[in-house]
């Protein structure tokens, strides 16, 4: 067993998971973070694929006794029903323009000034949710209806561009259409499922030439090390936001854009063809 490759496979699984569902964009670390560790190529992309899926296990087990009843009250809570409703009616509009789209946003999209654009762009508009008076009409995800789940899916469509962040467009989304913190949060969190399990499977179904069973031990590697950090990610999160609000992950990203920007220029990351 190559110990370096699982090295390496422990730092990405690490990277994958800090920053799922943070809003700073799992896309553009990994980019930054598989070239630094010369793990950019076609293997390189199924095994992201594959530690993604242990960041999508941690929220499902975090949540685990919520989904539990959400499930067995499928056919006879409401409450349950609902927000069943709300998840697929979310998930639709970045599924079918992803499904339409995804070889022209890997064409033309995945390139360093795009992704640090994305990267600023989204620090901005995070500072300015931030800023502005925020009116809480909706307290929990319970209280939540169609058209809220239909808005804050329209916001993660705005995530198909790589460096947006797929948490951050929901979450800040969420907050503009008048969802408290924790339910704009806890609502991201639930549609991350859905979202990123249907992303996975179509990724590993169009890679599935790349399957070997001899890259099994830096796959477990890597999904339990980003099973474990998201775990933790989110759990964190949660209690974060109970006392602060996103403007730190604002500078961040503008700090990290302009990261890309240097590294892009000094030829010392490749960020197109991923």
């Amino acid at each position: 067993m190559d110990l370096l490759l699982l090295l390496k496979a422990a730092i990405l699984g690490v990277v994958e998971g800090l920053t799922e569902f943070l809003p700073v964009s799992s896309t553009g670390h990994l980019i930054l973070a598989g070239s630094l560790l010369d793990f950019n190529d076609e293997r390189g992309k199924l095994f992201e694929i594959v530690i993604q899926a242990g960041a999508i296990l941690a929220v499902v087990w975090e949540y685990r006794q919520r989904l539990g009843r959400v499930l067995a009250g499928a056919t006879s809570d409401r409450t349950s029903q609902r927000l069943i409703l709300n998840i697929i009616i979310a998930f639709i509009p970045a599924a079918a323009l992803g499904f339409l789209f995804s070889k022209a946003i890997k064409a033309h999209l995945f390139n360093a000034p795009v992704v640090a654009t994305a990267f600023i762009v989204g620090a901005l508009i995070i500072l300015w949710a931030e800023r502005r008076e925020h009116t809480v009409r909706v307290q929990t995800v319970d209280d939540m209806t169609p058209l809220d789940a239909l808005k804050v899916g329209i916001a993660q469509t705005f995530a198909l561009i790589p460096g947006t962040s797929r948490s951050g467009a929901t979450i800040i989304g969420g907050l503009l259409f008048g969802l408290s913190r924790q339910a704009a949060t806890e609502f991201s969190f639930f549609l991350a499922i859905p979202t990123l399990t249907m992303a996975s499977l179509y990724s590993l179904y169009k890679d599935r030439a790349l399957l070997h069973s001899d890259d099994l031990g830096m796959w477990a590697v890597g999904f339990i090390t980003a099973f474990i950090s998201a775990f933790l990610c989110v759990r964190w999160l949660l209690r974060y936001i109970a006392r602060h609000d996103f403007t730190a992950f604002a500078w961040y990203r503008i700090a990290f854009g302009l990261v890309i920007l240097v590294t892009w220029q000094m030829n010392w990351v490749v960020w197109a063809d991923k």
